[in-house]
């Protein structure tokens, strides 16, 4: 009875089958389509946490600055060992493309703003107007050699072409 029952359902499909197979193979290949950013090395969250890690690379690091300059700066004639320490007036920022769009009724004007993204191979980026950088409030230079007046109008000099900060916004001092 079984067997029966079986082959009757094998027929039913067969001919479910041989009437839809194109419908069939549609919906199955739009599935994969679905599935596929979702595969290691396809477009999806591959593609976005590699498109945030370059955003992420690109964010400005006050600390990795400062170890450079005190890299830049030992290098100096009479500074000796060198410490930075920098403060911000404002961070680097960036001002993103917006497209504006706005519906006029008979009493009202409304506008959406939406920022542009382009897409393209599974990734998403912004699109970028204009990068500011940042705006320095002081620098601190603290270094073996501060106390020679020679070598304070080198560090202040330095300091100065590298972050834009008048002589009166930068303190040299000596240390140990």
């Amino acid at each position: 009875m079984k067997s029966k029952e079986l082959g009757a359902l094998g027929k039913g499909l067969r001919a479910l089958w041989e009437r839809n197979k194109f419908v069939l193979l549609v919906i199955a290949a739009g599935a994969a389509l679905l599935l596929l950013p979702a595969l290691p090395g396809g477009g999806g969250a591959a593609g976005e946490s590699a498109a945030a890690a370059g955003e992420e690379a690109d964010a400005f690091q006050v600390e990795a600055l400062e170890k450079r300059m005190e890299e830049a700066l030992s290098r100096i004639t009479g500074v000796g060992e060198v410490r930075v320490v920098l403060t911000l007036q404002s961070s680097p920022r960036r001002i993103l493309a917006q497209d504006t769009q706005s519906t006029v009724e008979a009493d009202s004007t409304d506008a959406a703003l939406t920022t542009v993204v382009l897409s393209g191979g599974g990734t998403e980026e912004t699109v970028t107007l204009q990068q500011i950088s940042p705006q320095y409030q002081g620098a601190l230079v603290v270094c073996s050699g501060g106390g020679n007046p020679s070598v304070r109008l080198q560090v202040v000099e330095a300091v100065s072409a590298l972050t834009g900060l008048g002589a009166d916004h930068i303190s040299v001092c000596e240390g140990k």
